[in-house]
């Protein structure tokens, strides 16, 4: 009996994997199931999916909210006939509540058809443009290489021409001046030797 609910468990996951696959297909393009360990572990997964669906799009998060308030609304045999368990008084006060928004939606429709197409020949234009795009990245790639070369060499000549020419002359005048203190210093006891005799 438990390998019978264990099995059922796992087709049941499985198939709503089955259907979260087709949904992220539609929405994303192509995805690849993933390798799941335990029926728990897939089950969580398969939430966090579906919740990252339906914070992701907008409609599915809409679609949920009035299947929460008003489940009777998606129970139907027929997919093309009202749902049997809501009156049709009770169908058209939900649909009478929704009412203002659909104008909106409408304006929202109408504006999409009014955008215009861009003409083909300017994508083409831009399409044959990619080579010489390609080629002026490569040159710019090829510019800041050499720009980084050139500052890397600019860097060594500045440091060589002030630890040998800026800090050599300081010296330089470092050394010049102490001589001078010493020339003075001797000048001034032979001026006071004289003054003395």
């Amino acid at each position: 009996m438990t390998t019978d609910l264990d099995e059922t468990s796992l087709a049941t996951i499985s198939l709503l994997e089955a259907r979260l696959l087709r949904i992220e297909h539609h929405l994303y393009g192509h995805t690849t199931p993933q390798n799941k360990n335990t029926a728990v572990r897939s089950l969580r997964e398969l939430e966090h999916r579906f919740r990252k669906i339906t914070h992701d799009v907008h409609v599915y998060n809409e679609l949920l909210k009035i299947y929460k308030s008003h489940p009777d609304l998606f129970h139907s045999s027929n997919p093309f006939e009202a749902p049997s368990l809501l009156s049709t008084d009770a169908i058209r006060a939900i649909v009478l509540a929704s009412a203002a928004s659909y104008p909106a939606t409408a304006s929202s429709l109408t504006a999409i058809d009014d955008t215009p197409i861009p003409d083909p020949a300017l994508s083409a234009g831009l399409a044959a443009l990619i080579p010489r795009m390609r080629a002026v990245e490569a040159t710019q790639l090829a510019q800041s290489a050499e720009i980084a070369r050139l500052r890397a060499q600019s860097e060594v000549v500045i440091r060589q021409w002030y630890e040998r020419d800026v800090m050599g002359y300081s010296g330089f005048v470092a050394r010049v001046e102490d001589r001078i203190e010493l020339v003075e210093r001797d000048i001034r006891r032979v001026e006071r030797a004289q003054e003395e005799v």
